[in-house]
């Protein structure tokens, strides 16, 4: 059919320039993610337990997996251009559907429930996608292209363990074996695809915009926080109720240290970083990607969602009309709020080592503070422990904000010479339509 088909008629797929951004479909794709994050933390908050936490875990390490294979993708081909975005629609359907089928991903074997299915039909879908888009990138290029097949073994066993994970259970005799074995095939997906990241090493993988790659990862972060944000939303209740001042004091506690946690990571470790990856190339870029951006931001986001799940357990209990302000919070929502932040601290830290070579004592020791702070914050009211940890949260990033001073204005005046120089050459392009405005296209 030539260019009359349905692909010459969208364009053809666009390769990545190095100083490409992120583009709109990107984001509209991301409004996913944003699903996924909000379902994984509703089914953990119903019944928080050792085994719910370890589901959520391994849900959330595959699907985080999908997208990363996602970004590779992305920094082959612009995801909005041409024929692209309407194969992607069906990667975001299929992604759809596996988000709302986790809540069943780990219901019991004998329930008959499709849930288990959907999640490993959507899974193979998503990659599906993933796999043709790729290939199509890579049609003529027969080195890249055996390259590619070096990654088969891990697409392949990977789907198959979480088809059988869904189907086999339910044929089991006993019903504790049965989970036993569902949740084991889960971590062998689990160690296959993050074990096969780490061989892989640079097997056919560039990163050819290191803005691009950069600027999606700080947008799923803002994605995940926002996650967190909702969450403490949902705990202060106040739809269909008058808000209490305990409960809105808890509220802004909440919003107050989710803000001191975006600080530590976007005021100096995140622009630096950025900055680190644009000087390095080949590769030590590639690597770089891998390690602080695809793997160390898994145990960030991992923490925001254990703290959300605590700070939403507190600030409803505080909320609740009726009930007294001394009360202690319940269950382990003082564990989930603390180590949740100290979770994605850690992870910060790794992040920051891996991108800067340099290592925070301040973080450090606040990570130390926080862990030798859960057993005095889990008897006290829960308000007391919200404020706890948001003193301890602010205090953090302003004591880095005095003793970082001048890093903190070397780098700002980095960031905002780069930003000033790129507007003007921006206007300078733009400035030649005054004169000769581009023709418009129906």
């Amino acid at each position: 059919m030539g260019d009359r088909g349905w692909r010459g008629r969208l364009g053809p797929a666009v390769g990545i320039a190095p100083g490409a951004r992120v583009d709109k479909f990107e984001i509209f794709f991301d409004l996913v993610f944003v699903f996924s994050f909000f379902n994984i933390a509703r089914t953990t908050a119903a019944n928080v337990t050792g085994r719910q936490l370890l589901h959520a875990v391994l849900v959330l390490a595959v699907l985080w997996w999908c997208w990363v294979v996602h970004t590779v993708v992305a920094t082959r081909v612009r995801i909005g251009e041409g024929f692209v975005p309407v194969l992607m629609v069906a990667g975001m359907a299929a992604l759809f559907c596996f988000a709302l089928a986790l809540p069943q991903a780990f219901q019991s074997p004998r329930g008959g429930d499709a849930g288990p299915i959907v999640v490993a039909a959507s899974y193979v879908v998503i990659r599906a996608v993933h796999l043709v888009l790729f290939l199509h990138v890579v049609r003529n290029d027969p080195v890249e292209r055996r390259q590619l097949l070096r990654y088969a073994p891990e697409l392949t066993l990977s789907t198959a363990l979480l088809i059988v994970a869904a189907l086999l259970p339910a044929h089991l005799p006993d019903s504790g074996t049965a989970e036993m074995v569902r949740d084991a095939l889960w971590v062998i997906v689990v160690l296959l695809q993050y074990g096969t990241g780490l061989l892989a090493k640079t097997w056919g993988w560039e990163v050819t915009s290191a803005e691009h790659w950069t600027e999606r990862y700080d947008l799923i972060l803002i994605i995940a926080l926002g996650e967190s944000v909702i969450s403490v939303g949902l705990g202060s209740n106040l739809i269909g109720q008058p808000p209490t001042w305990p409960g809105v004091t808890a509220a802004v506690c909440g919003i107050v240290f989710t803000a001191a946690l975006w600080w530590a990571h976007y005021d100096v470790i995140g622009p630096a970083a950025r900055i680190a990856l644009h000087a390095s190339q080949g590769r030590p870029r590639v690597l770089m990607a891998r390690d602080a951006y695809a793997y160390l931001y898994l145990p960030m986001i991992s923490g925001i969602i254990l703290f959300a799940l605590g700070a939403e357990g507190i600030v409803h209990d505080i909320a609740e009309p009726g009930v007294p302000v001394s009360e202690r919070a319940h269950g382990p929502d003082v564990p989930l709020l603390f180590g949740g932040v100290m979770l994605y601290l850690a992870g910060n830290m790794l992040f920051q080592l891996r991108t800067l070579r340099t290592l925070s004592w301040l973080r450090l020791a606040t990570v130390g503070v926080l862990a030798v702070c859960i057993p005095f914050a889990m008897p006290l009211p829960g308000l007391a422990a919200l404020g706890l940890l948001t003193v301890i949260c602010v205090g953090m990033v302003s004591a880095e904000v005095v003793l970082m001073s001048e890093a903190r204005h070397a780098l700002r005046a980095t960031v905002f010479e780069e930003r000033t120089t790129h507007e003007a050459n921006e206007a300078a392009f733009r400035a030649r339509w005054h004169e000769n405005p581009p023709e418009p296209t129906p």
